[in-house]
């Protein structure tokens, strides 16, 4: 089920405004303010520049890629699947640490409040913890986004966002009227010493609160959900940013002056009380009324930016779901409201366990900040990927200067706060672990899908893959060159037509016969990709052994696929020659069998007999996804069995079968199981039906038969056309003897 696209301007808005303004300041304006003093201003300054530099980068993909799932979505565009997966694997982590963050937050401002009230009825708020309150928080907030009442919405559901921008615009109003009331000179005094830790200090002031403008990148992460998603997005994160400095650095300003004590500065009483540095600020202005309201705005804020990062982690965690990077449950949509609801639970269930590992606002703003440092680098570096392979003349100096930004911040963050980097780096090395060993073969399955469907994706991943197509016989040129156009990854792939001939006693001209038969050949072989609207090379070449001269032209040219035509293998010889060839290529081979100018888009009933093995998956998963481009087919995957093989054998044998059908195909598909003698037998039985048959064979060495006996007997005993597939070679790899695998 698509998501519905609901959230306007408006509400596209709201969410990033939910996401930066607030939470982020007032939890850690107190501990930039302890770290370098009044220069903190300078700080969220040049984090707002970093920032905006960032969102031009976000939405230059944005308007590219108008999808769900943010920087992973763009990763996958363009960068390998195993790249993509530990981009979106930070990126999942990265709005998990900074609703941490959030959540800690939520516990400091409810106990301060609570605190103070308590303290003001003569007793002790001792007995609350920031942990657990943070646990129960992340847990609620799960609970209610998982039953849809927090639903990201055009408008609906913002009043947490709507109420936090009042507060502040009070916030800054009493401030400015405080100021104005005030000495301006004497005021002014109190931003000494300015950079209080020099430049070093405000450096890391400048780590510790770059999470503070982290939430437009949500927009992103929730673009399938955007009305006009490639105008909107850009829109919406700049409007969100934008506003988040009109109301953070006025406020700062006023906290390091009118809001800082008469002695000290505001640097020392920050360090004093960092988190609740605000509300108390807040009082020296606006008395108990301005502590409340920070009280409020500090628990609106939590509240909304939690929400906001839960409902951009979940987002992230669904799109990597369905392109199997993660577990398939996450992939599973909550009708009717939408919700990726086992997504937004497991998510949660991180937040509230590392909220409870953590306990600390500025150890989560640490670590949060030099995630998402990673993470906007990787954003420039992707923006400059897409924008080299999309064809775009001159290149923009954003993305490298930003890169660079984000990537310097990052280093000096981890090195800075090693507990930061030590968090990153064990993310990262559990992410590695899980996908090796758990997601990396259904995830390599569902790219080679997607980029068998994807006109772009590997022209944006800067693959041109070549299919190489050796023709001897003209009779055969049409059904090649169809099929070839059929393997040939849309968007970049290429196809090279071949003749090969071998030169003779006689002096070749260009009267020879041999060279107006291969003439003839590729004449023959042009015209028929013409009129399939493939525009191919061609190739010709004089050798003495055209075995050999195949396999020398497959490895100059660095073939991903190299498609045969099936010869006549009753001839002395010629089955031996086959397998030589085929064993010694380094690259996938398609063996075709089938009539005179039979085509790909006449088989709409394709039977894969399989024995239960994944060895062929990537190769057979790409077939199918680009036979699917000519049409709608019936895919069987037939697996036989002995009659005498034991019933557990054969339930486990069938669960095997299920489970590599729903990989290889990505859609419906049927499983047959049936009893036979011989393989050969229950593949002719089926092939009744059939209008292709898709076979494997194994090929580690060059030591066995490898065409003979089943191919045979099928090319013998049924007229339906079969390819016969071959994963690139991998010599050494043990996978015992090459055999066609029926």
């Amino acid at each position: 089920m698509d998501q519905e696209r609901h959230l306007s301007l408006f509400g596209a808005t709201a969410l990033g405004v939910g996401a930066i303004v607030g939470g982020g300041i007032l939890a850690l304006a107190g501990i930039a303010f302890s770290t370098t003093g009044p220069s903190a201003l300078v700080a969220f300054g040049l984090n707002g520049a970093i920032a905006f530099i960032t969102a031009v980068s976000f939405a230059q993909q944005a308007r590219r890629f108008p999808e769900s799932g943010g920087l992973y979505i763009y990763a996958k565009k363009v960068l390998s699947i195993e790249v993509a997966f530990l981009v979106g694997w930070v990126v999942w982590f990265a709005s998990i640490l900074a609703g941490v963050l959030y959540a800690l937050g939520f516990s400091v401002f409810v106990l301060e409040g609570l605190g103070r009230a308590l303290q003001i009825l003569g007793r002790s708020a001792d007995w609350m913890q920031a942990p657990a309150l943070a646990l129960g928080m992340a847990v609620v907030a799960t609970a209610l986004y998982t039953a849809g009442l927090m639903r990201a919405s055009g408008g609906r559901g913002n009043a947490a966002t709507i109420g936090k921008v009042i507060v502040f615009a009070i916030l800054l109003g009493g401030g400015a009227w405080a100021w104005v009331s005030g000495s301006p000179l004497v005021l002014l005094d109190r931003l000494r010493p300015f950079l209080s830790a020099g430049p070093m200090g405000l450096i890391q002031a400048m780590g510790y609160t770059f999470i503070t403008l982290q939430g437009f990148d949500l927009i992103a992460s929730v673009a399938g959900e955007v009305r006009d998603p490639t105008r909107t997005v850009p829109r919406a994160m700049y409007l969100s940013l934008g506003l988040a400095l009109v109301i953070y650095l006025p406020l700062l300003f006023l906290l390091a002056t009118v809001g800082a004590p008469e002695t000290g500065g505001i640097g020392p009483a920050a360090a004093a009380n960092p988190e609740g540095l605000v509300a108390e600020a807040t009082e020296r202005f606006l008395g108990a009324s301005g502590y409340w309201l920070v009280i409020g705005a500090g628990v609106l804020s939590m509240l909304s930016a939690l929400r906001a990062n839960l409902l951009a982690a979940s987002r992230v965690a669904f799109a990597m779901a369905r392109d199997r990077t993660l577990p398939g449950e996450l992939g599973r949509i909550r009708t009717p409201s939408g919700t990726p609801a086992v997504a937004v639970a497991v998510t949660g269930a991180l937040l509230a366990t590392i909220s409870l590992a953590v306990g600390n606002v500025a150890a989560a703003g640490a670590a949060s900040s030099l995630i998402f440092l990673i993470s906007f680098a990787m954003v420039h570096w992707t923006s400059i990927l897409a924008a080299r392979r999309s064809g775009q003349v001159r290149s923009s100096w954003v993305p490298l200067v930003g890169a660079a930004l984000c990537l310097s911040m990052a280093v000096f963050q981890a090195l800075v706060v090693p507990s930061a980097g030590s968090v990153v780096l064990f993310l990262l090395v559990v992410g590695a672990a899980l996908y090796l060993s758990l997601f990396a073969s259904g995830a390599r399955l569902a790219d080679v899908w997607a980029e068998a469907r994807d006109p772009d994706l590997a022209r944006l991943r800067g693959r041109s893959p070549l299919v190489l197509v050796p023709i001897a016989n003209p009779a055969s040129a049409a059904s090649l060159v169809d099929v070839a156009g059929t393997l040939r990854t849309p968007g970049t792939g290429r196809v090279l037509l071949l003749s090969i001939v071998r030169p003779t006693d006689e002096k070749l001209d260009v009267d020879h016969p041999a060279l107006r038969d291969a003439e003839a050949v590729l004449a023959e072989s042009l015209q028929h990709s013409l009129r399939s609207s493939l525009v191919a090379e061609t190739l010709f070449t004089i050798a003495p052994n055209i075995w050999a001269e195949i396999s020398r032209v497959a490895g100059l040219h660095n073939c991903e696929t190299v498609l045969l035509g099936l010869p006549n293998l009753t001839e002395p010889g010629i089955e031996a020659k086959l397998e030589g060839l085929i064993a010694g290529l380094e690259a996938d081979v398609v063996v075709l069998r089938a009539p005179r100018r039979w085509r790909m888009d006449s088989a709409r009933r394709v039977l894969v007999p399989v024995a239960g093995h994944a060895h062929h998956s990537r190769l057979r998963s790409r077939l199918i996804a680009s036979l699917s481009r000519s049409g709608q087919q019936s895919l069987t995957f037939l697996g036989i069995v002995r009659g005498d093989a034991p019933p557990e054998n054969r339930i486990r044998f069938e669960r095997d079968l299920r489970v590599l059908a729903a990989d290889e195909a990505m859609g419906e598909c049927e499983v047959v199981i049936d009893e036979a003698s011989r393989p050969i037998d229950g593949i002719i039985r089926h092939a009744a039906d059939a209008d292709l048959i898709i076979l494997g064979m194994h090929r580690p060495d060059r030591t066995t038969r490898a065409l003979g006996g089943l191919l045979l007997d099928l090319s013998q005993q049924t007229n339906v056309p079969i390819v016969v597939i071959g994963g690139r070679s991998r010599r050494g790899s043990g996978l015992g003897p090459w055999r066609l695998t029926g």
